[in-house]
């Protein structure tokens, strides 16, 4: 039987011979199928896709619907509270929670439960959980990132790890009604998701969750992110912004990321951070963490998930040398403003992770200065992008516009830059992000940045924004391909002519 420590007395866990409905066969189903039987739950699976039933965890059960006797569901983050299933667990009086509360209180049961520092946001928390982790690991601690990154936070708990950098979702955090973490980050909050939750109050009011713990971190740059904070009930609030920082906040100065929320001892900093005396500045000036040029990728969103990931890290006692060293050494994950080619004198860059208005903000702001031939497009999820348009549109040389809600952003191109040319892609057309890079090059001209930033899910035409960048880039390739043999053949034109 599976077994928690009470003093020194071994107890049967809480899920011991208990009924749980596992309601999503996907990674992170799996992985709580797999935490439940282990804690020796009677562990039952649905999906609706039946081919997710085939290959389950030896001793889960594959059911439908709600079998009787059910005591718990733990259901996959997109299912909204809305679903007939959770409406009938509802009526019955069962439980729903999600993969990561069903992680929570699989640690709780630890004699030394992990500790979770949690990161969430509209925009940039991949990168800045991964910063965190990266920072955690320089300073030595068994850390590792999970949750909405790929790796579910339940598998991390069954690991044994110590330290949890945890990113969360606002559907993970709808389901995750007990999770306290010891530090959590909301980096900025705008229009996402706005379907699921019915509005951007509900969707904030996710968000916040990340607050409730001891000590709370969020964007003061950001106008929603700072009200959450200003109204989070966590004793220590703390506020990054990219100016220079005041008292109970991390900032920049001049070229130095600097710490004047958790203020140490000028003696214990240097021997923590191994930096020379000058680089070390008094608690009332604030604590030097790094250099603006230590941080990968640059620019101003870069910058306050790196200022948001130290934060964290400082709540949790991490001193300034670790922080430069997990900044210095971190590289983002791919489809993140990534290079993936130039052809006939224009780059092309990924940003399939853009996968809401604000996050395509912030990949268009990055682009150095130039022209930008912009694909874009999706599923917008109840998003605007009007504000979009207008903010970018003199840099923009041309738009290509892909998926389900092409119309909302053709429409704010005709008013906002009418100038530009604006080509569709329809849903019939092959193969289309072929398609739309062909049509990007026929727009870009040497010097220019064709950018994949689409503002929008992906699940319209492609399985992720995963695969949705790999086409991206593929569809490059090809393009390379084609002209480089046509220059060999030596009639090469304009690509994509």
């Amino acid at each position: 039987m599976a077994l928690r420590l009470v003093g020194t007395v071994e107890m049967p866990g809480q899920f011991a011979g208990r009924t749980v409905l596992v309601a999503g066969a996907g990674i992170s189903g799996i992985a709580a199928a797999e935490a439940l039987l282990a804690a020796e739950a009677r562990t039952l699976v649905s999906d609706d896709r039946a081919a997710a039933l085939e290959d389950l965890p030896a001793g889960a059960e594959a059911v439908t619907g709600l079998p009787e006797g059910v005591e718990l569901i733990v259901t996959g983050p997109g299912r909204r509270p809305d679903h007939p299933l959770v409406a009938e667990a509802a009526a019955r009086g069962i439980e729903v929670v999600g993969e990561p509360e069903l992680a929570w209180r699989l640690g709780q049961e630890r004699e030394v439960p992990p500790v979770w520092l949690v990161v969430t946001g509209t925009n940039g928390k991949t990168t800045c959980t991964g910063m965190l982790a990266a920072i955690l690991r320089a300073a030595g601690l068994d850390a590792v990132a999970c949750g909405n990154i790929g790796y579910p936070v339940v598998s991390a708990v069954a690991a044994g790890h110590a330290v949890l950098a945890v990113e969360l979702s606002s559907f993970q955090l709808h389901w995750s009604p007990s999770v306290v973490p010891a530090a959590g980050l909301v980096l900025n909050v705008a229009e996402d998701h706005l379907d699921w939750h019915g509005g951007l109050d509900a969707y904030a009011a996710a968000k916040a969750r990340a607050l409730t713990g001891s000590v709370a971190v969020a964007g003061a740059d950001d106008t929603i992110a700072a009200r959450l904070l200003r109204e989070s009930p966590a004793p220590t609030k703390v506020g990054v912004t990219l100016a220079e920082p005041g008292p109970g906040q991390l900032g920049i100065v001049g070229e130095q990321l600097v710490d004047r929320a958790f203020p140490a001892s000028r003696d214990v900093l240097q021997r923590e951070s191994g930096a020379p005396a000058a680089r070390v500045a008094s608690s009332g000036e604030g604590v030097v963490l790094a250099e603006v040029s230590d941080v990968t990728p640059g620019g101003p969103p870069g910058l306050t998930d790196a200022l948001a990931a130290a934060a964290l890290a400082r709540a949790h006692g991490v001193g300034p040398g670790a922080v430069r060293e997990g900044l210095a050494g971190f590289r983002p994950g791919p489809h993140r403003s990534a290079h993936v080619g130039t052809v006939a004198g224009v780059r092309y860059v990924d940003d399939s992770k853009a996968t809401n208005p604000h996050a395509a903000d912030a990949a268009l702001a990055a682009q150095p200065a130039g022209r930008i031939v912009w694909v874009v497009g999706g599923l917008l999820k109840g998003a605007h992008v009007d504000g979009l348009v207008a903010r970018h549109a003199d840099r923009l040389a041309g738009a290509v516009i892909i998926g389900t809600d092409r119309a909302e952003i053709v429409d704010a191109l005709a008013r906002h830059a009418p100038q530009i040319p604006a080509v569709e892609v329809t849903q019939g057309d092959d193969e289309v992000m072929s398609s739309a890079v062909r049509r990007a090059a026929a727009l870009a001209r040497p010097g220019d940045v064709v950018l994949l930033a689409p503002a929008a899910a992906s699940m319209d035409q492609f399985r992720d924004y995963a695969e949705r960048g790999e086409a991206f880039a593929a569809a490059v390739a090809a393009l390379g391909a084609s002209a480089e043999a046509g220059a060999a053949e030596g009639g090469a034109g304009e690509p994509g002519a």
